[in-house]
Order: C-alpha cells, then structure tokens, then sequence
C-alpha cells in the first residue's frame, strides 16, 4: 500500500474478481522510481485494432505525459497499443527533460513491443517538479514485457497507488444479443483530486467493439457524471488521465447501445466512489444532492460548494450535524438562492426549511446520524429543477499528516 499507510476504514472488504478482458495483458515491476521494495510500473497491452478513448486534466500546469496522451487519442486505430504507467514521480513541472523523459519511456515501450510509438500511452503520478528517472522504467520493459498476463490487473492496480491505501477495481459483465460484454477497470486516486475533465489516474479495458468517436463521446459523457463529481479536497491534479480501451474481441459492436451505457456508468461511478472512500485520512463518506436549483450547473455549483467546504468536512469529521455550515456553504457558492426558500436533510432527516429550523427537529436525533460512515446532506432550493449529485469524503487531521511529509 501507498508509503504503509493504515487501510482506509471506508475501503471494500477485498479487490474484486473482475473478469478477463480478451486483448488485454498486463504486467508490473519494481522499477525504483522512488518506492523501495514495491511495485511502482504498470505496463498494458492491447490487442490490435483497439480504440482508444481519454479525458484529462484542464490544468494549465498539465504534464508531460498528458499532453503526449491528447496529442495521441483519436489516431487512427492500427497495430497493438500500450500504456505505461509509474508511481512516485508525476513528471510535472520538469520543462524540456519532462518531454525527453516522456519520449524515452513510449519509444522504449514501442521498441520493446514492437507498435507505433503514437500507439504507446503513458502516465506517471507522484511528486511534482522532480526529474523522471526514467532510465529505472525503460531497464524494466523487458522483464515486463515477458511477464504479460491476462490475469494481472490486480497487481498493475497495486503498481499505481501512491499514498492509496488499497487497490481500487471495478468490472461488470453484461449480454448483448445473447452475446457476453466484459468491462474492468483500475483506479489510484487519495489526494489531490478535484477532477477536471477525469481522475488522478484510471484504466479501463473492455472487449467490445466499437468506433473510437463515439467511445470517446460516450467516455466524456459519463466522466461528467462519475470522476467530474467527486472531490477529496478541491485540489485539480497536474497528472489527471483516463484511459478506455475497448479491444473488440468480443466481436459484439456497442455503438449506442444503452445496456453497455449502463454498465460502463457503474464501473466508472465505482472507480469514483472507491477515490473518495480511499481519501486522505478520510473516515466518513458523503453524498451531496442538491435538487430545485435554477438550473443543473447551478446545483453542480452549490453542491461543490458544500462538499468542498473545510468547515463541512471537518464538522462531519467531528460528527456534529452542524446544519448552519450548510447554509453558508450555499450561501457563498455564487449561484442563485432564496435563504426563505431552501431546506436541508441529513439522511432522512428534515433540518431545516423556510429559512429557520424544522419545527420536526431534533438534535440529538442529527447527532446520531452523523455518528454514521456514510452520509448523505441533500439540499432542495425551491427554484427550479436542476439537480446534482457529488461525492466527498471528511477532513481529517491523517489529511494534514499525510500531506505534511509527503516528500519525505
């Protein structure tokens, strides 16, 4: 785990079984990045022909590695792919020896495998503005590369946490036409993580087929609803990158179908909810709905507003249904609302409406919900019908501790 960090309490029971992804193989090596005696490269190979579909940070500060992602996605689909991913060392804010460190590891990886370097996509996460060792990766490639196993994703999942504290996997199976689907994917994420357009680092595989424009619509649609709605601690990542293959060796075309739709949403929003519940220090699990705003982005807005609020965080951290934060929270966020108007539940509930407490409510009774590992806080503003739904987690003093000697 992520520098022997105590598992989160929030984390699932066990790494899932997720199926075999046809076209796919994976592998992992302890390249020295910076983590002694663990894995810290994953490398991924995809049968040829597979599309390739990605959503990244909008950070202006943006890696190395994830402008030579955008550069790549959506080339034509020919030959194998690759990706190539390590731990410790986000390659960011490094300049020109950024990019030459970016080049040398996917010309490496394509020589190694023997496809078109436009075909190799790679990441790294870790430490900003630090020098990419990456001769310590490029050493590894033939060890990896003859250690290729459908059956490794576990270990390529454990090969891309930082300060993590569990792997994180999610798959589903599905039937099409009387014909099996299979969906996998891997996330790392803990801290840092407001995503923008994706999330700290996410690999999904399936062995649909299908046209790499329409993936890629379909991938930036659902990132919206799942990784664009969560948040640790309102911080966008310079290295934020996420990939779908879809190898199409299923032989089962997923254009527009609506079962594969659903299917991807619930791999995506488990990856999602498995970055909050892994947060930094994290030891509660908070779902914010927000309904009856002006309009769906001002919702978004104020329930960011509340799930990235310290004195939220920390009061749920202290378990003190300590409803006036709320209001605040609304109250700053920028978009429209009526203090007479709105009212506010913890879980089930009613704290507050028509601008002053419930009548119906009574504290010890919000004491004890708060006493909960997942919560929920839904807000109605009595405007309109826009409605959102984020994900967060507490504010702990491990976030501080961890954070504190992160580079040590």
């Amino acid at each position: 785990m992520g520098k022997d960090l105590p598992v989160s309490p929030l984390a699932p029971a066990s790494f899932p079984d997720l199926p075999r992804i046809e076209g796919v193989e994976f592998s992992s090596a302890m390249a020295g990045v910076k983590y002694k005696d663990r894995a810290d490269v994953m490398l991924a190979r995809l049968a040829p022909g597979s599309a390739i579909a990605g959503t990244f940070t909008r950070s202006a500060t943006r890696s190395a590695a994830v402008l030579d992602c955008q550069e790549k996605i959506g080339q034509p689909a020919q030959g194998a792919a690759a990706i190539i991913v390590n731990s410790g060392n986000a390659n960011a804010f490094t300049g020109k020896n950024g990019v030459e460190a970016t080049h040398a590891v996917t010309s490496a990886v394509a020589h190694a495998l023997e496809i078109e370097e436009n075909r190799v996509f790679s990441s790294s996460t870790g430490v900003i503005g630090e020098a990419l060792p990456h001769d310590r990766i490029t050493a590894k490639l033939a060890e990896m590369r003859n250690t290729l196993s459908a059956d490794a994703i576990k270990d390529a999942a454990a090969a891309i946490m930082t300060t993590d504290t569990f792997p994180k996997g999610a798959g589903a199976e599905i039937e099409i036409d009387g014909r099996p689907v299979k969906i996998a994917g891997i996330a790392k994420g803990s801290g840092m993580v407001a995503p923008d357009m994706a999330t700290m680092l996410v690999y999904i595989f399936t062995d649909a087929a299908a046209d790499q424009a329409k993936l890629q619509s379909l991938l930036s649609e659902l990132t919206d609803v799942t990784f664009n709605c969560i948040t640790v601690d309102s911080d966008t990542s310079t290295s934020d990158t996420l990939l779908l293959g879809a190898t199409g060796a299923s032989g089962v075309n997923v254009d527009g179908n609506a079962a594969f739709r659903e299917a991807l949403h619930g791999v995506m929003l488990d990856l999602a909810h498995q970055v909050v519940r892994d947060g930094e220090g994290a030891s509660k699990f908070l779902e914010v709905e927000v309904t009856g705003a002006a309009n769906d982005a001002d919702a978004r807005t104020h329930a960011l507003s509340i799930a990235n609020s310290p004195l939220i965080k920390t009061a749920v951290a202290g378990e003190d249904p300590n409803w006036g934060r709320v209001v605040m929270a609304i109250g700053k966020s920028g978009a429209a609302a009526d203090r007479d108007l709105l009212s506010i539940r913890f879980g089930d509930i009613l704290v507050a409406e028509n601008g002053w407490v419930a009548d119906s409510y009574n504290e010890d009774a919000g004491a004890a919900y708060m006493k909960q590992d997942e919560l929920k806080i839904s807000v109605d503003l009595g405007l309109g019908k826009g409605v959102a739904t984020v994900w967060t987690c507490d504010l702990t003093h491990g976030y501080i501790s961890i954070n504190a000697d992160y580079r040590s």
